[in-house]
């Protein structure tokens, strides 16, 4: 067996499949691969960010793979580590599902779920009390959460939604079974209970977005928008490193983060500045407002539960992404271990982003106009009844944002009332009420890795001597100096930020050098502290928190989120309490939607927006866009 290093472009390059294929062949070596054996998630094990940081190129590179495997025979999660570049296992661990939640759910384990419903003689009732052929039925199972039920505890659990579809073309979601849920024992391949709480009409209107009687003829009074770049594109790629205008990174994707972003910086007068180690969404989770006996189970972690990057779509130019547009092809693992390939899973290209500055002064006669661009790197995936699209922009005056898009279908029920909690949105069809909460994990490295954080709010000055007009205001700033006091919730009243500093580097006026997390400032976690989903998605309570840097430190909600009684990742990173004052910083960032349905969200609903910005504060001397030139008069008209 050859021990031997490889040589690598970086120690960040995505996964190939030679990799993938390396480490299935290592595990099945090791006898950790039996027939019943499913590999539930493979990922680049991303090496120490001191190992990345001391990266160059020529170096020896020793390539990690971690992968979660699942017996399904006996419902037993391991966890390992694999060097694909040693041919051998690092680390191999079984999952305590008690104590430490199970392994997310595979597809394979939803396939045969249909089939259980028809051998459960409670379901076959169920339906047969409300008429329904039972063939007709499409199961939808959603992951169970933990909800103090015994005879769950260690078992691996799915709960199962119904809809009725009437042939091939119906949309299943137009028509709920609603007041009816099936448990389901993964592992046991069964139907472990059936709750039956009422019988309530299963709405008849169908769904399609073309179907009759509301479907119209495509409108013909658009005319073509073309986006064009007669000269090409301005930015360059070199293997997954990205450099455009002033700014450099190098990307990355994991199915269960999706898109990463690493090592951005911004040349500034010839040096490359940074800005961030490591930008990811590294968890969402979408809870239900609905209370019945049902229902309030409903809480989705799409990552840590269903690693929604498996779902990625292949984008189509003129459809999903428009103009000079450059794709990336993805490799992940399948259930089996073997590599598959999303093709055009990712896009990037450049967008006209309107007027970026312009002055027109009345005492030296300028006239300056300059437009602003962004660059845009994104994903679109779809998990269930809802896509999602997630867009990172870079601008031109060094500000980074970004972007979540929701889009699909709304999730359905009965509608049971105005009292309820859901909104009617064609007869009889409900959609509960819900929120989609995003954590951004932005590994921040402002000008290096020694980074302060202070809390600025906007707040006036109370009338006196100094102030006897009662006019003045000012920004009053908070060192945020424990992981015990930057547990933060934003506060637009007081147009709350966030300055991230770099206290050992000050700009020509002796101004520390930051940039500033603005957030959106929408609700966090509506449910009761008490619930048990305010102590699973527990990241999701505040809008801000910032840790000190640790390399095992990687997801809000914790490694193991399916049915996790809650409690882990950010909440045990903090009970450690360090200082975050001057030391190498991480924020997690709360942003999200709370959505109360409208009819006009169905039967697909437009996309709903919601993102967080970071812009420099500091960070340049003075506007950084300055040395933009003039656009072609050619492209400019004048009277």
């Amino acid at each position: 067996m050859s021990t031997a290093l490889v040589r690598t472009t970086h120690p960040l390059a995505p996964l190939t499949a030679d990799e993938i294929d390396t480490a299935r062949e290592v595990l099945a070596g090791e006898g950790l691969v039996n027939d019943s054996t499913r590999f539930v998630y493979v990922g680049l094990e991303e090496p120490a960010k001191a190992a990345v940081l001391g990266h160059k190129d020529g170096d020896d590179v020793e390539r990690r793979l971690r992968v979660l495997l699942l017996d399904r025979a006996t419902g037993l999660g391991t966890d390992t580590v694999v060097s694909v570049t040693q041919r051998s296992v690092v680390t191999s661990t079984e999952v305590d599902s008690t104590a430490d939640g199970h392994v997310p759910i595979l597809d394979v384990e939803f396939e045969d779920i249909e089939s259980f419903l028809l051998e459960s003689p409670d379901w076959l009732a169920a339906m047969e009390k409300r008429s329904i052929d039972p063939s007709k039925v499409r199961a939808v199972p959603l992951s169970a959460g933990v909800f103090g039920h015994e005879d769950e505890v260690g078992q691996r659990i799915v709960r199962v939604l119904a809809f009725f579809q009437e042939d091939c073309a119906d949309l299943p979601w137009a028509h709920p079974i609603d007041g009816v849920v099936a448990y389901v024992n993964l592992t046991e391949r069964r139907i472990a209970k059936v709750v039956d709480e009422i019988e309530l009409p299963v709405p008849a209107e169908r769904g399609e977005w073309n179907a009759a009687p509301h479907a119209s003829a495509p409108r013909t009074d658009l005319k073509p928008i073309e986006i064009t770049q007669p000269d090409g594109a301005s930015f360059s790629v070199h293997g997954n490193q990205i450099t455009w205008a002033d700014w450099k990174f190098r990307f990355g994707f994991d199915v269960r983060e999706g898109l990463t972003l690493h090592q951005l910086s911004f040349a500034d007068g010839g040096v490359d500045r940074s800005v961030i180690y490591r930008a990811s969404i590294a968890e969402m989770v979408v809870p239900y407002a609905d209370p019945s006996p049902v229902r309030y189970w409903q809480n989705y972690f799409d990552q840590g539960e269903y690693l929604f990057g498996r779902y990625t779509n292949s984008l189509e130019l003129g459809c999903d992404c428009l103009g000079e547009i450059q794709y990336f092809d993805v490799t992940i693992a399948d259930e089996s271990g073997k590599p598959r390939a999303m093709k055009n899973a990712i896009c990037l290209h450049e967008e006209d982003y309107g007027v970026l500055w312009k002055h027109t002064d009345m005492f030296n006669g300028m006239t300056e106009t300059r437009r602003s661009r962004r660059l845009v790197i994104s994903f679109f995936l779809t998990i269930g009844n809802y896509d999602y699209g997630f867009y990172w922009y870079l601008y031109l005056d060094g500000t980074i944002e970004f972007e979540a898009k929701a889009t699909g279908i709304v999730f359905t029920s009965a509608y049971r009332g105005e009292d309820g909690y859901s909104t009617e949105m064609a007869p009889g069809l409900g959609a509960p009420f819900h929120q989609h909460l995003f954590s951004a994990r932005l590994d921040m490295a402002v000008d290096g890795s020694v980074n302060a954080v202070d809390e600025v709010d906007a707040v006036p000055v109370p009338m006196g001597p100094e102030n006897p007009w009662g006019n003045a205001f000012r920004a009053q700033k908070t060192r945020l100096s424990k992981e015990s006091d930057a547990q933060r919730l934003a506060d637009n009243l007081k147009a709350r930020v966030w300055h991230v500093t770099n206290p050992t580097k000050q700009n020509r006026l002796g101004q520390d050098v930051g940039y500033a997390l603005h957030p959106e400032g929408q609700p966090v976690l509506l449910a009761d502290p008490a619930s048990s989903i305010a102590g699973r998605a527990a990241f999701a309570t505040k809008h801000l928190w910032v840790t000190r840097y640790a390399d095992d430190e990687r997801y809000p909600a914790g490694d193991f989120v399916n049915q996790h009684p809650g409690q882990a990742g950010l909440p045990a990173f903090v009970a450690q309490d360090r200082s975050v004052d001057g030391e190498d910083v991480v924020l997690w960032h709360t942003f999200g939607l709370t959505h109360f349905p409208r009819p006009e969200d169905w039967p697909v609903m437009p996309v709903d927006y919601a993102g967080f910005k970071l812009k420099p504060v500091n960070f340049f001397d003075r506007n950084p866009s300055l040395d933009l030139p003039a656009s072609p008069t050619k492209h400019c008209c004048a009277d």
